[in-house]
């Protein structure tokens, strides 16, 4: 796990110096653009991932023996709901360089021991899964801002790995709030990059499957944009399902967040 733990934090690492160049460049008119997520903005996507890093990094700081003043979340998301496009932007770079500055320093005992109380889950996690928590965040995120200038875009190839893995094993149970299994009227099982994908009761991810149903012909990183709703017509080039479903069978599944 430590493994996956340092493989994390590196994409995480990636996912943020490729979106910052970016920002970076931005003008205000292309802050308003819409983004992959067709109720933002590319400045509200940012607002989003910067928030979210404000608001992450305490439990951590925290988990790791740092004081850190209370805020409550409502106070903290209206806050960033009020700024202006450009203060967001700026907001997303400061907040974000900040909680991976902090989880970077993070000895590898503390990454390998630490627990994480984030509030909204029945109990404290261990950090690798609050770490995944987060690149699902940014990896799909990320691809909301990038896809409004390229629309060819993908989630970064190194991300979408490790999402795979996490989703195998620590994060199992976010398919359980991002899936609506009952949507197919019997259980499949897809062949999917590197991995396998089971639908019955409930969807697992599992390490590979001996006869599947189906096959999921696509990067691992259009199966990360199925599993969050993002793998859409004219997102999705080349990427087909042979046997017992379809890709809209599995849209379906996956409608998204």
């Amino acid at each position: 796990m430590s493994q996956l733990v340092d493989r994390t934090i590196t994409a995480l690492r990636a996912e943020h110096d490729v979106l910052a160049g970016l920002v970076r460049t931005f003008t205000d008119e292309q802050l308003a653009f819409t983004s992959g997520a067709a109720e933002w903005t590319v400045a509200q996507a940012l607002s989003h991932l910067g928030s979210g890093a404000e608001i992450g990094r305490a439990p951590i700081a925290r988990a790791a023996g740092e004081t850190v003043a209370a805020e409550d979340n409502q106070t903290i998301w209206a806050r960033w709901d009020a700024s202006v496009p450009r203060a967001q932007a700026e907001g997303f770079l400061e907040h974000n360089g900040r909680w991976l500055d902090m989880v970077e320093a993070l000895t590898p005992e503390q990454r390998s021991s630490l627990t994480v109380d984030l509030g909204f889950l029945p109990e404290p996690v261990p950090l690798l899964t609050a770490l995944g928590m987060r690149l699902n965040e940014v990896a799909n995120h990320s691809w909301d801002v990038r896809v409004a200038f390229d629309p060819h875009a993908g989630v970064n190839a190194d991300s979408a790995a490790v999402l795979v893995d996490l989703l195998a094993g620590p994060m199992s149970f976010l398919l359980g709030f991002l899936a609506k299994p009952a949507e197919l009227a019997a259980p499949v099982s897809v062949a999917i990059p590197g991995a396998g994908l089971v639908i019955d009761d409930a969807v697992t991810v599992v390490d590979h499957l001996e006869s599947p149903s189906a096959t999921f012909n696509g990067a691992q990183e259009a199966l990360v944009r199925l599993i969050s709703g993002r793998l859409k017509a004219p997102y999705d080039n080349g990427v087909t399902v042979e046997g017992s479903v379809t890709l809209d069978d599995l849209r379906r599944v996956f409608p998204g967040f």
